[in-house]
């Protein structure tokens, strides 16, 4: 039974994709906003549900090691195999925009992470031993930045509408406003629906084949979280909406970070142990691989996209035999 639902949760997720991918790039023309701020804001919101639901309820259980390793292993998988398969599908352009502000922003709040959750002990690291935590006051500066990379956002959003130029509206037919909303609604709780489907008939497999907590939030339940980044961002792909695949990639990272992991650790602080350390490690190299291939010639092309697949089976080998 198990193995159905699975399948069923595939269809769902990727037929949701497709119609949200269609109602987004409506709502984009409708507001008359570039379609990356809807791929940065609605997009990334909405597919990053997932992981809030499942690290929130994860955190109040005090199942930490889940709550951190799912946020740290979805964001690894959106930038090394989203962007990856994206690049494959169509080379991924990134606007200068993107490459001058919210991409730092997102390895500027990683780098913030790793501060916090390795204590600002660089001896504590070394020695490979104890507890960390991220605190409640932690978590409160994380929302604190949130409210601040919405509000930079919206505000861009409002900029941008008032020097649109009047033939961009006719690039894309819109939708109507009715239309779009169902399809975003009826996608979005696809993807959702989907997404659960899929990760608890995975988590119920791979128990059954023994893995840890640990193992499983940071590959089946990260990659199942996950899959909403990465069917909306390569059907996007496909579409030629290369701005609402990667602004989806870049702001699912940040409100995984910010809003997840500051409300996780806001209702009870989060406890882990020096793996979480060393993945953040990871995530931020990950990060800046990604920015680096992006910045140096304003695209990711199909042999970088291959690059980033290979680095993420090397980090899969890598979490498989810790």
């Amino acid at each position: 039974m198990d193995y159905i639902l699975l399948i069923i949760g595939f269809v769902l997720l990727i037929k949701g994709a497709d119609y949200f991918v269609d109602g987004s790039s409506s709502v984009a023309r409708l507001l008359k906003v570039p379609t990356i701020v809807i791929g940065l804001t609605v997009v990334a919101f909405g597919t990053s549900m997932p992981e809030f639901s499942v690290s929130v309820t994860a955190a109040m259980r005090g199942d930490n090691d889940l709550a951190v390793s799912n946020v740290l292993g979805s964001n690894i998988f959106n930038l090394l195999v989203v962007l990856g398969c994206c690049a494959l599908v169509n080379p991924v352009q990134a606007k200068w925009s993107l490459l001058k502000k919210e991409f730092p922003f997102s390895i500027f709040v990683t780098v913030i992470l790793l501060l916090l959750d390795s204590d600002f002990s660089i001896t504590k690291v070394l020695s490979g031993g104890g507890q960390f935590v991220l605190g409640r006051w932690g978590g409160m500066l994380f929302l604190v930045l949130f409210l601040i990379f919405l509000y930079a956002t919206v505000k861009e959003a409002l900029t941008a509408r008032d020097r649109q130029e009047a033939d961009d509206a006719d690039e894309y037919k819109a939708l109507s406003p009715l239309k779009s909303g169902m399809y975003i609604g009826c996608g979005l709780a696809g993807i959702i629906l989907g997404g659960n489907l899929v990760v608890d008939s995975a988590s119920t497999i791979a128990v059954r084949f023994g893995l840890s907590q640990t193992f499983i939030g940071l590959t089946i339940v990260a990659l199942g979280t996950s899959l909403p980044e990465l069917v909306t961002s390569v059907v996007a792909a496909g579409k030629g909406e290369n701005d609402l695949a990667v602004g989806n990639v870049v702001g699912s990272n940040i409100f995984n970070i910010l809003l997840i992991l500051g409300a996780s650790a806001s209702i009870k602080p989060i406890v882990m142990d020096i793996t979480a350390v060393y993945d953040t490690v990871i995530l931020i190299g990950a990060s800046l691989l990604v920015y680096l291939a992006a910045l140096s010639k304003r695209e990711i092309r199909r042999n970088e996209g291959v690059i980033f697949l290979l680095a993420y089976a090397a980090f899969f080998v890598y979490i498989l035999v810790r």
